[in-house]
């Protein structure tokens, strides 16, 4: 879908898979991984390819550890956080691309849309066009999300989820284990 949208002049497309990426050593002065890593079949193996074929390289990722401690994931969707069961920490994936980690955290007003972006304002998650993209919601069977939702509209209603969070009122930034990691430069 992406490919069709492109313009006339574009640069060539080259499909492939991050496990196994059709292109020689070296081939490029840098990659670029954005929130991506998650969805990979063999993690370890993709950071090989991102090393093969790059000498820089920048990978935005997360904590799952940080992830897993959200509100919206340990309270309401926990799910969430089995997805990554099993696949490694970030001091792994730092290690393995020979890289450094930063901090990103996540503003009161951030609005990209990403899992942890509602942190400050929990009404959002209640909107399924809001849920549609983040992958964490799309990847759950819709019952478990749905149920999720009940409980979560259900806390903000009788104002539980303002006595357990009132604390954030007071944050301008939070950390929801967003992670940069660069290497090679």
């Amino acid at each position: 879908m992406m490919i069709a949208q492109r313009g006339p002049g574009s640069a060539a497309v080259v499909r492939g898979v991050a496990e196994a990426l059709p292109v020689p050593d070296r081939s490029f002065d840098a990659v670029l991984a954005v929130l991506t890593t998650h969805h990979w079949s063999d993690r370890a193996a993709g950071l090989d390819e991102l090393c093969r074929v790059a000498p820089v390289r920048v990978v935005l990722t997360f904590d799952p550890v940080v992830n897993a401690q959200q509100w919206i994931v340990h309270d309401y969707v926990p799910e969430i956080a089995s997805f990554d069961t099993g696949r490694g920490s970030l001091e792994a994936m730092a290690e393995q691309l020979g890289s450094s980690s930063t901090v990103l955290p996540l503003t009161r007003d951030f609005e990209d849309g990403v899992l942890g972006a509602f942190w400050c304002r929990p009404l959002a998650y209640l909107d399924p066009a809001v849920r549609r993209h983040m992958s964490g919601f799309a990847r759950l069977d819709p019952s478990v999300v749905d149920e999720a939702m009940v409980r979560l509209d259900d806390d903000l209603r009788s104002g539980a989820w303002d006595r357990r969070y009132r604390s954030l009122a007071d944050v301008e930034a939070y950390d929801a284990g967003y992670r940069l990691l660069v290497s090679g430069r």
